[in-house]
């Protein structure tokens, strides 16, 4: 676990950063762990990738620069959130590990956990047809297809999506929240 999770002022808030490729499950973790600390009680945005980028990443293309600007504005927004004691989670693909590096710089309470689901899962469960537009070169630079996903490297916890249900990842990350006295809060 990295220190800064570790030693983070219980008031702050923390960031829970839930990467990985288009269709792994990070949105619907996401829905699903806002929805239990709500019931819990607890101050919790969610700051969806899609969602983002509609809202405030308009004009951002896909180019390594721009993907770069999405992040750092999910940062800046995390980090605000936080200030204020709100538990935000942020579902983005945030595919490069540079880009995770700086979010966890930036947020003392920054827990990265890997959503981890092979291609194959990810392109079957596609109901936009993102993967298959992809192949067929109709999206340029797809992450997992024409562009990389670098997995993390040392994430806090890493959940399978394909071997689990969303509630058992979710019962999984919420067992490791409170085993390192991060929730309940």
């Amino acid at each position: 676990m990295n220190d800064q999770v570790q030693a983070r002022n219980t008031s702050a808030g923390l960031t829970i950063w839930l990467t990985g490729l288009s269709g792994a499950g990070k949105s619907t973790l996401a829905a699903l762990l806002t929805d239990r600390l709500r019931e819990q009680g607890q101050a919790v945005e969610w700051l969806d990738g899609d969602v983002l980028r509609r809202n405030l990443g308009r004009g951002l293309g896909f180019s390594r620069e721009d993907r770069f600007e999405n992040i750092r504005r999910a940062v800046y927004l995390a980090g605000m959130l936080n200030r204020h004691g709100v538990i935000t989670i942020v579902s983005v693909i945030s595919p490069y590990a540079e880009m995770r590096s700086y979010a966890r710089q930036a947020l003392p309470g920054f827990v990265e956990v890997y959503v981890d689901c092979p291609l194959p899962v990810c392109e079957a469960r596609d109901v936009k047809g993102l993967y298959a537009k992809a192949r067929s070169r109709e999206i340029p630079a797809f992450t997992g297809i024409s562009d990389p996903y670098e997995a993390p490297a040392d994430p806090e916890l890493t959940l399978y999506t394909a071997e689990q249900t969303p509630e058992e990842c979710i019962e999984e990350l919420i067992s490791w929240l409170t085993e390192h006295r991060l929730y309940p809060m």
